[in-house]
């Protein structure tokens, strides 16, 4: 039974994986130390995936939204919000728990062994609440008004907080790049500190930035309860083990909310459940 559990984990980290190559693989930008620039650029992906990593070929939907969220005008800005919205009408947060790169590293970094993993800790309600104030400050409001002639505003998210960008974009282009070693500042210095945080949250916490920081899976979460693609339980057949919330990373009771905000649709429920009453 362990073994098949971790059969099914280690596919859906193999979906994970492969979305991850086929959204970054313009792999000739690793080797040359630029960015694909072709017109796949102009398509958001739907996870978070740095539009400067070197192989990626779509923008992410959250450096695409403080790009242009400063002047209604730009097409482009109904064009994210409209993928936004359609992303999340279908799937909600099956994006993060299937489609993410950055979520696949988090993944990873958690088998590695500790000492003392930490699962729900005082506060930790109230700290997930910060991910929808960095939505509105650092996605919506700072880009929204500090903005230039051109009515583009600066992806402040991208430029002060996300380790993602710093990890599949920053590190490959500077490592690349020897113009960009000599232009380093105190703000690189800054990101790659909360990056090494990040990291190391994430091997004694499960995905601490999706938890806590992330504002796509913000965005997502509030279209988890209406969904497309959702949990259902069969109460007749529910006997009330507990077995699934006791198996949620996210601390999630699915016999309470089965479409909890925080469920990132990893499937680990459905798999604990000895009476398969979730569907």
């Amino acid at each position: 039974m362990a073994n098949r559990k971790n059969a099914r984990k280690w596919k859906r980290h193999g979906v994970q994986a492969l979305w991850a190559l086929l959204t970054n693989s313009y792999l000739i930008g690793f080797a040359q130390g630029k960015i694909y620039k072709g017109s796949l650029k102009n398509l958001c992906v739907p996870g978070l995936n740095c539009y400067s990593c070197p192989g990626a070929l779509g923008a992410c939907p959250i450096g695409a939204m403080q790009a242009v969220i400063g002047n209604w005008n730009f097409k482009f800005a109904f064009y994210v919000t409209g993928f936004l919205t359609f992303v999340g009408a279908l799937l909600g947060r099956f994006v993060c728990g299937w489609l993410c790169p950055f979520g696949l590293i988090e993944d990873l970094l958690h088998k590695i062994p500790f000492p003392k993993k930490i699962g729900a800790f005082k506060g930790d309600k109230l700290l997930r609440k910060l991910k929808y104030l960095i939505l509105l400050v650092f996605v919506i409001l700072l880009p929204m008004f500090l903005v230039d002639v051109m009515g583009q505003g600066a992806p402040y998210f991208c430029k002060l907080i996300c380790p993602a960008g710093t990890l599949e974009g920053g590190l490959p282009l500077v490592l690349l790049n020897k113009s960009m070693r000599s232009a380093l500042g105190w703000l690189y210095a800054w990101k790659n500190m909360l990056l090494l945080v990040t990291v190391f949250l994430s091997v004694i916490i499960y995905r601490p930035f999706c938890k806590y920081i992330c504002p796509l899976g913000a965005i997502y979460s509030v279209f988890n309860p209406i969904s497309v693609f959702h949990y259902r339980i069969d109460e007749s057949a529910c006997i009330g083990c507990g077995a699934c919330a006791k198996a949620c990373h996210m601390q999630v009771d699915p016999v309470k909310s089965a479409n909890d905000p925080e469920c990132i649709r990893c499937g680990a429920c459905k798999k604990a459940c000895p009476v398969r009453a979730i569907n």
